[in-house]
């Protein structure tokens, strides 16, 4: 389906994350972006917020980092790009089912236009499948296929790919 369509610009949706192993890597595939073109690749950040937790067993009480802003900032831009008509076919990667709404809306004010859902190994939600056009999966195998070359070296700047990413 996707085979005759040409990618003009990709949107990646993320929030900072601070600490230890997770922040490396994120911080390597964020250099790894940067190193795209800026009119094709974009980076939008939502943020991390503490929250309070109370377990369930012994009523102990600590604070866990949530990711927030990332679905609306996905809506937003899907929406805006809609009635921008800078797509006829948008290709979201994700397993939200938060996102339902946006893609249902963009179906009914737009109905020429086609919202394909990519799920990644792991990640699916029957809604979001219920109001995209078309739905496929990334196989693990397809996806160790796309990662970033082993280095990447610019002028200013040498990444590379964590080991666990191999």
């Amino acid at each position: 389906m996707l085979e005759d369509q040409r990618l003009e610009s990709v949107h990646y949706f993320t929030a900072r994350v601070s600490g230890g192993g997770k922040e490396r890597r994120q911080r390597s595939y964020l250099d790894a972006l940067g190193t795209l073109p800026r009119d094709r690749v974009t980076v939008r950040y939502g943020k991390y917020q503490m929250s309070p937790r109370t377990c369930l067993h012994c009523g102990a009480q600590d604070e866990v980092p949530g990711e927030k802003m990332t679905d609306v900032n996905i809506a937003v831009e899907m929406l805006t790009h809609a009635f921008q008509d800078r797509f006829d076919t948008a290709l979201l990667i994700s397993g939200d089912s938060d996102l339902r709404g946006p893609v249902e809306r963009i179906r009914t004010l737009f109905p020429a236009k086609k919202v394909v859902i990519a799920f990644r190994p792991g990640r699916f939600s029957a809604e979001l499948k219920a109001a995209a056009t078309a739905v496929f999966r990334i196989g693990r195998a397809n996806l160790a296929k796309s990662q970033f070359p082993e280095r990447i070296e610019t002028p200013d700047l040498t990444v590379k790919r964590p080991e666990t990413w191999s």
